[in-house]
């Protein structure tokens, strides 16, 4: 905001100073140039008074001159028109001024907080921020009375000087008029008082003849006022003193003076320093000073003043209109309307601009003098001498006729005041004058043309007043101008009355103590009277510029802003620009500051100061409004400001912001049109083109298109090749597959176990999983490890913000490269040291050979992104050397595609082949946020990310994997034959090649024992079966073939597979076939199933230890068929079963039901073998089916079939160093298949086997836990019983069903083949191959209070299973009643011991039979002889004992009587644990539909004869 050095006061007082003529001859004339300075000229900085001088008034009182200043000026009889102010010439002037006058580049930035904003000035003058809204009434008294606050607009202080100090002098005031006239003759005249005779009569002339309208006088007696002008280095001093004292004679010691100059001679010392006061007013050339301006001489001044402010002449005076200040730019529409700029003129007429500057730039500045060329004969007594003389003239000549003359005027109208009611018509009556009116008088009274002759009373008043706002007599000059404008309002003559208004309100605020208030209103009707009814603009930009200072003063901005704003027309664009940025100021100077129309009417004042040419200015206008409108969403507002200060900057040679600014308007995002949007990027780029055209040696950073950096991903290695033919390729990994969390951590798990498998089961301290795609969800605080002669392919993502195409072209990576050792090809030559960083960013920045020597790179010729289109581009490198590699960026062509609705012409296509500007863009990836201590929560820090700072290694092995005949459906279970394939594509030979899975029973590549001879190449699968059969014929009765093999040779605890490879190597370039065998999920559905293979190199001590390679496949798999198992003990007498001398023998009941839906083509299934396996089990032979034939089932058909199970034999039994497995085979056909080699006991022990190992690491604990029961508390004694107890009834017997599945595919007979596991674990409880669904558990209660748990007691059930009976009679007895009345007959009771541990046995013969169908049915009968035992029973013994039960008569009786009582040796006895044992009733067999009942019959007929 303009705030002058001096205060409101001072500066009103300044705008209205005693105007003093100059008449000097031409020897004086000689004399002052001496100082390269005419005399006025010579006099203007010693102008204002430094005492103060007194004065009277008519009222005798002496009234107090302070700091006054007069005017001098030369007198100038051109005549000049009524619009003097408003002429080219003064418009050219100040326009100059304002041109000259700029903002210090690098001064210091004043900042203002208004609210949320922070707006920065650059000022000069400040260097303190105001805090408005804190202590505001304490800044306020600050800021109005300190002389240095806010930011200063000198620019603004320089045009208001210049413009009322170039006021022209009107007929209806007489504050412009001279009032005195110097009249300067030098010494060296011949006659110096003829030379005085001449200027007075000269003078005279001038004023009287009525020959000059120019200039005009105050009075018709003028102070003339008589100077000798004495050259001290070549005149007589003491003729001087002798002329002086002749003049004083003649025209009175008060009305000569004797001024001697130049005491400095040219031989005097050079470095001697004397101030040069004149430069800072020479500057400001005012049409007082000037005899003539032609049009010529002001273009020709104008021109310069731009060369040496750098301005073109673009910006200078040549291009004005002669009605306007301001050329016709491309921004004369709305300020606020963005330019299309569709065309390339408004770029070539920004180029041709710019090269106006640069060769203005280079001119040489024409006006400026050299320093020191002013006074250059004066030394400071001469300065002090020109001081007096003016405080002489001012004190003994000036003031006391000015004094003399307002005492006159006073007289003459006080004198004749009670004539009259009014002052007004006293004067007018008594001086007789009279009012000629220019018009006529049937004309509107509100006519501005009024005129007064010289000697009319209003004039006389208004006179009068003048004379006294001059020496500051402002309350007397306040009356008179209040009494002058009602008479002036009487007579309709507004221009009169308007500067009556005007002076009386500015005499009103200039009273001291402010006796009254300023009145505001006054001003507003003179301003409103100058502008709308008197046509003149210039009077109300002066009373405008009067009151807004004096409005500002006040505090009251609102006002002041009010009033400036009135005053912006058309007719004047560097008014108009200067008084919005005033306002602008106005409002973020107010209490509650306006920001927001402090910015808008800085954009509209940087407006009208382009359209005004003031480049520098629009410039500065629009970046302070940016200030308010960034990143406040006003986006159309940021991109029309942000393109002006484009296109502004642009041509003053400011290229770096211009390409700042337009690269904000591409970057953000703009809600402008696509037309509008192309034409933003045309801009930009041939701006960039031409700033960037010369300097080729770094590249820029391009805004288009963004780049989304964390987003970008890098994979190392080689992209997967797609086989051919029947090969599937491993799918392993690739950026077109989307991260997972969960999956990282599956595939880190399965490596992991890799290599503790390869490391004898310990994972070493350094391991980290192999991350071959890295992005922003993986761990990258560790360099990665890439390979050398592997490609590394970064992929980048790119965003296109625009809504037109851009067209990208050689588009590349640039890195940065530091060797730590020889290049690996020795026979490659390089300039290049092994420690020295190289990088490619010169050559690519000059078109210079890539260096592929180093890491060959790859360029994409072409890249197209669409309008907002977000689109991946994949780059590549290929290192070719050790050491670490560090991507920086990106390198690229911009360009805007055409939109290809229409060819664009041959011009055009130029025009487009020019636009194409090279930059590049780095990527920068922050880290993740650290969020662990204290001090990252408090802060934002981020950690490292170095996905994109790779080592490069030495070269490893690279092996590809590829599958033949992998199949994608599968039935359950069922077995295929498939064979995969791996090669080494590289020049390092692998070893230790293994694979871990998910699924480790889905596959199996066999045991090098078990595996059958396979051909080396695939055949066809058709009738092919994948197990090792061998042709055989069922006989009935056979019992199975069986086959015992130790654990080792297939399961690996660990769940890693070992590959059998011949030789464990693989050569470069070498591969081979491995068969693979599959079996379908045991699930239907779809299933995932990950492989993960792993090798390593034959070089050890390398930084990459091993190398994997991951594999997915999908396998649907359908029903087949549905087995169900379950075991029982057999009743059969031990002696009547040879096979199992032990008593042991078990039956196993299958049940298989086809579940098949037929959606696989499936016609039926043949279950052709049943097999078995287990350490202790085995199926011994076939009860049902009992033909040599297999089981059909059709769809939804169930088969029931029955075996006979015993244990194994004592020498088949495991040893305590090796498992061994007892595989038993009961084909139901003619072929029989060996279970125990591959493929189905692998997936056998795959499947089934950790089940049973789990359970044979419990059998020791347990064991050992029932052997230390006598020691164990006695609450923990049931639960050994427990264990006893269940380990009798575990059976561990695996089933394999192995089926056979006919198919029609494509018209063609297919066989498939397939095996279903059952796992029988204990005796009386059902097995399935189907995995039951989990079922969602019931909520319970929630129980508050603890209960304590019920004691462990085995039921009665489990404790019957200890032992098993058997009652040996004959059914039918016949016995002769009639000779023997008493029938004994001989019962075998046979007692086998099932458990491995001592049971005590208690056989009780006394009991009766209470059931009610006993005792109605069946006679009763007695047991002879001894009726209680007490036996002991060893593991697994069998114990006969006989009994006789005697009969009294015939019938059929149940001989389920006895109780027969069990429990370990090491329970307690019998009476104080009776609960330990349970009643086993006796009887032959135990069916399963009676299994519900508590007692089984055991009948026998006796039959006698009478």
């Amino acid at each position: 905001m303009a705030q002058c050095v001096q205060s409101v006061q001072e500066f009103v007082q300044d705008s209205f100073v005693p105007m003093v003529a100059v008449l000097y001859s031409e020897e004086a004339e000689r004399v002052t140039r001496k100082n390269k300075l005419g005399f006025a000229e010579l006099l203007r900085p010693f102008c204002r008074l430094t005492s103060e001088g007194h004065i009277r008034d008519p009222n005798n009182q002496v009234q107090v001159v302070k700091n006054l200043r007069i005017c001098v000026n030369n007198v100038v009889t051109s005549p000049t028109p009524a619009s003097a102010a408003s002429s080219p010439a003064l418009r050219r002037l100040l326009n100059d001024v304002v041109l000259s006058c700029q903002p210090q580049e690098g001064a210091a930035t004043n900042v203002l907080t208004a609210g949320d904003y922070d707006l920065s000035f650059s000022d000069h003058c400040v260097k303190a921020s105001l805090p408005w809204y804190s202590a505001w009434r304490e800044t306020l008294l600050e800021v109005s009375t300190s002389q240095q606050h806010t930011a200063t607009t000198p620019w603004f202080e320089a045009y208001r000087e210049n413009f009322l100090q170039s006021m022209p002098a009107s007929d209806h005031e007489f504050l412009n008029h001279y009032l005195a006239c110097l009249l300067v003759v030098s010494s060296t005249e011949a006659v110096p008082v003829e030379q005085f005779l001449k200027l007075s009569q000269e003078q005279h002339r001038i004023q009287h003849s009525g020959e000059y309208t120019n200039p005009k006088w105050f009075i018709p007696n003028t102070l003339k006022y008589y100077v000798l002008l004495h050259d001290m280095s070549e005149g007589d001093e003491q003729r001087a003193d002798s002329v002086y004292e002749d003049m004083k004679q003649r025209y009175g010691h008060q009305g000569c003076y004797l001024l001697k100059l130049n005491s400095r001679t040219s031989s005097a010392e050079e470095d001697e320093q004397i101030p040069d006061p004149w430069s800072q007013y020479l500057h400001r050339n005012t049409l007082q000073n000037q005899d003539v301006l032609d049009e010529g001489a002001a273009a020709g001044s104008a021109a310069a003043a731009a060369v040496e402010n750098n301005i073109s002449a673009a910006e200078g005076d040549g291009q004005h209109p002669t009605e306007k200040d301001g050329a016709s730019t491309s921004l004369d529409s709305h300020p606020l309307q963005l330019d299309p700029a569709s065309s390339s003129g408004s770029l070539h007429a920004l180029t041709a601009a710019n090269a106006e500057l640069k060769r203005g730039a280079r001119e040489p500045e024409g006006l400026a003098v050299g320093a020191g060329g002013h006074g250059a004969c004066l030394t400071l007594n001469d300065h002090d001498h020109i001081r007096q003389f003016i405080q002489e003239f001012t004190f003994r000549g000036l003031l006391p006729h000015v004094e003399k003359n307002i005492r006159q005027l006073n007289d003459q109208l006080v004198s004749r005041k009670g004539l009259s009611r009014s002052l007004f018509t006293a004067t007018k009556k008594w001086f007789g004058g009279g009012k000629v009116p220019e018009k006529s008088i049937s004309e509107p009274k509100s006519t501005c043309g009024l005129l007064y002759p010289p000697e009319a009373p209003e004039l006389q008043i208004r006179k009068m007043a003048d004379l006294c706002f001059l020496v500051q007599h402002y309350e007397l000059a306040y009356s008179c101008y209040h009494t002058a404008k009602k008479d002036f309002l009487s007579d309709q003559a507004m221009l009169y009355a308007a500067g009556a208004l005007e002076m009386a309100a500015v005499s009103a605020f200039l009273q001291p103590g402010a006796p009254r208030p300023y009145p505001a209103h006054y001003m507003d009707t003179a301003i409103q009277t100058y502008r709308d009814v008197c046509k003149n603009m210039v009077l109300a930009e002066r009373c405008a510029l009067l009151s807004a200072e004096i409005l500002k003063s006040q505090g009251k901005y609102s006002e002041a802003a009010t009033l400036l704003i009135k005053m912006t027309s058309e007719d004047s664009d560097l008014r108009s620009a200067l008084l919005l940025e005033q306002a602008a100021h106005c409002f973020i100077n107010m209490r509650n500051p306006m920001v927001r129309k402090f910015a808008f009417h800085m954009i509209l004042a940087g407006h009208r100061f382009s359209k005004a040419g003031q480049r520098r200015h629009a410039l500065r206008c629009y970046c302070q409004a940016m200030q308010v409108y960034k990143e406040r969403g006003w986006s159309l507002a940021e991109d029309h400001i942000n393109f002006t200060i484009g296109r502004q900057s642009f041509t003053l040679s400011q290229p770096e912001n211009a390409v700042t600014a337009f690269r904000h308007i591409l970057t953000n995002d703009s809600r402008q049109t696509a037309t509008q949007q192309g034409a933003f990027l045309r801009e930009y780029l041939y701006v960039y083109k031409s700033v960037m055209g010369g300097d080729a040696d770094s590249l820029p950073e391009l805004p288009l298109p963004c780049i989304h950096s964390s987003a970008t991903r890098v994979y190392f290695g080689h992209e997967r090749r797609l086989a051919e033919g029947e090969k599937q390729a491993a799918t392993h990994v690739s950026l077109d597959q989307e991260y997972d969390q969960d999956t990282a951590a599956m595939w880190g798990h399965l490596e992991e176990q890799l290599v503790a498998a390869a490391n004898r089961g310990t994972v070493p301290a350094n391991f980290q999983p192999t991350q071959c795609c890295l992005n922003s969800q993986t761990d990258n605080l560790r360099h990665p490890l890439a390979v050398a002669e592997e490609p590394i392919i970064v992929e980048v993502t790119f965003r296109n913000p625009l809504k037109v195409p851009l067209a990208l072209s050689n588009l590349s990576l640039l890195w940065r490269f530091t060797a730590d050792g020889a290049s690996p090809s020795q026979d490659r030559t390089a300039d290049w040291s092994a420690a020295e960083a190289v990088t490619n960013e010169e050559t690519v920045s000059v078109g210079m050979a890539q260096r592929d020597d180093v890491v060959a790179t790859e360029i994409i010729v072409e890249f197209l992104l669409g309008p907002e289109e977000t689109k991946m581009a994949r780059l590549r490198l290929l290192p070719h050397a050790t050491g670490q590699l560090h991507i920086v960026g990106v390198v690229y062509d911009l360009a805007a595609a055409s939109s290809g609705d229409t060819a664009p012409s041959t011009e055009g296509q130029q025009m487009l082949d020019l636009m194409v500007v090279r930059g590049r863009q780095d990527l920068k990836i922050r880290g993740p946020r650290l969020n662990q201590t204290k001090e990252d929560k408090m802060v934002i820090r981020h950690g490292l990310d170095l996905r994109l700072n790779p080592i490069i290694t030495p070269p490893m092995p690279l092996m590809e994997v590829f599958f033949l005949q992998f199949p994608t459906a599968l039935l359950c279970g069922e077995i295929r034959k498939a064979y995969v394939e791996f090669c080494n594509v590289s020049g390092v030979a692998l070893c230790g090649l293994r694979v871990a899975s998910t699924h480790p029973d889905f596959f199996t590549f066999g045991s090098q024992t078990t595996t059958p001879v396979t051909p080396l190449s695939p055949t066809s699968a058709e009738n092919c079966s994948a197990y090792k059969t061998l042709s055989t014929a069922r006989e009935p009765g056979s019992v199975a073939s069986e086959m015992l093999v130790s654990a080792e040779d297939f399961s690996q605890p660990s769940g890693v597979m070992d590959i059998p490879m011949d030789g464990s190597t693989l050569q470069p370039g070498q591969s081979t076939q491995l068969p693979l065998w599959l079996r379908g999920p045991d699930q239907e559905g779809v299933h995932e199933i990950n492989f993960l293979f792993y090798y390593e190199s034959t070089e050890k001590g390398i930084r990459i230890s091993h190398r994997v390679l991951r594999h997915t496949v999908f396998i649907c798999a359908s029903r087949s068929l549905s087995v169900q198992a379950s075991a029982c003990r057999s009743s059969v007498p031990p002696h009547h079963s040879v096979e199992d001398r032990s008593g042991a023998g078990t039956l196993v009941f299958v049940d298989v039901e086809n579940i098949n839906t037929s959606e696989a083509g499936v016609r039926e299934f043949h279950i052709i073998q049943v097999s078995s396996s287990s350490q202790h089990w085995r199926l011994h032979r076939c009860i049902n089916p009992a033909k040599d034939k297999d089981c059909k089932l059709t769809s939804r058909e169930r088969a029931k079939l029955c075996f006979r199970a015993t244990r194994c034999k004592p020498h088949q039994a495991t040893s305590d160093a090796v498992e061994k497995y007892t595989f038993a085979d009961l084909n139901l056909g003619n072929e029989r298949i060996i279970s125990s080699s591959t493929p189905c006991g692998d997936f056998f022990f795959r499947g089934c086997r950790p089940s049973e190992s789990q359970r044979a690491d419990e059998a020791p604990s347990r064991t050992s836990c029932s052997r230390q029961s006598q020691c164990v508390p006695a609450e923990d004694r049931a639960a050994d019983i427990s264990s006893i107890v269940r380990k009798c009834n575990e059976l561990d017997l695996n089933i394999i069903v192995i089926w056979k599945a006919y198919v029609v595919e494509d018209n063609k007979q297919l066989i498939l083949e397939g095996q279903l596991h059952v796992a029988l674990q204990s005796i009386g409880k059902e097995a399935s191959s189907l995995t039951p669904k989990e079922e969602a558990q019931e909520m319970v209660l929630l129980k508050f209070k603890s209960e304590l748990p019920p004691p462990a007691v085995p039921p009665s059930a489990e404790l019957s299973q200890l032992i098993k009976t058997n009652l040996h009679y004959p059914e039918t007895y016949t016995h002769p009643f009639v000779q023997d009345s008493l029938c004994v007959v001989p019962v075998s009771l046979t007692l086998s011991n099932c458990s491995s541990a001592q049971v005590d046995v208690l056989i009780d013969l006394r009991h009766r039979s209470t059931s009610g169908e006993s005792l109605e049915v069946h006679s009763s009968f007695t047991w002879v002889g001894q009726t209680q035992y007490k036996l002991q029973l060893r593991p697994q013994q069998v114990l006969g004992l006989t009994l006789r039960a005697c009969f009294l008569q015939p019938g059929v009786y149940n001989l389920n009587t006895p109780r027969v009582f069990a429990k370990p040796a090491e329970a307690p006895c019998f009476s104080s644990a009776g609960r330990a044992y349970s009643c086993t009733p006796c009887g032959l067999t135990q069916r399963p539909q009676s299994a519900n009942k508590l007692e089984s019959m055991c009948e026998m007929s006796v039959t006698g004869t009478f």
